[in-house]
């Protein structure tokens, strides 16, 4: 059927926590990563703070413009663009 894109392969259970996190950098150098689908917002005071929808805040040292392309990414995994 022309126009409509496959479905996206799910991750094997063990992948399950990168197929919806975004790997982002603490101040300390320390990486971690988030639930993209958690982030309610992100700024930069000037460092780049990121709240979760719990309220919880992170601050990071990726540009704001490093977190809403690593969001972007996701989103385009998780709805099987760029496969």
């Amino acid at each position: 059927m022309a126009g409509v894109l496959p479905l996206p392969v799910l991750s094997p259970p063990e992948k399950k926590w990168g197929f919806i996190m975004i790997k982002i950098t603490r101040l300390n150098g320390k990486e971690f990563v988030v639930n993209a689908e958690q982030i309610e917002f992100a700024e930069e005071t000037p460092d780049t703070v990121i709240t979760l929808i719990s309220g919880k805040k992170v601050v990071v040292s990726e540009k704001i413009d490093q977190v809403i392309e690593r969001v972007i990414e996701y989103k385009k995994r998780i709805n099987g663009f760029g496969q």
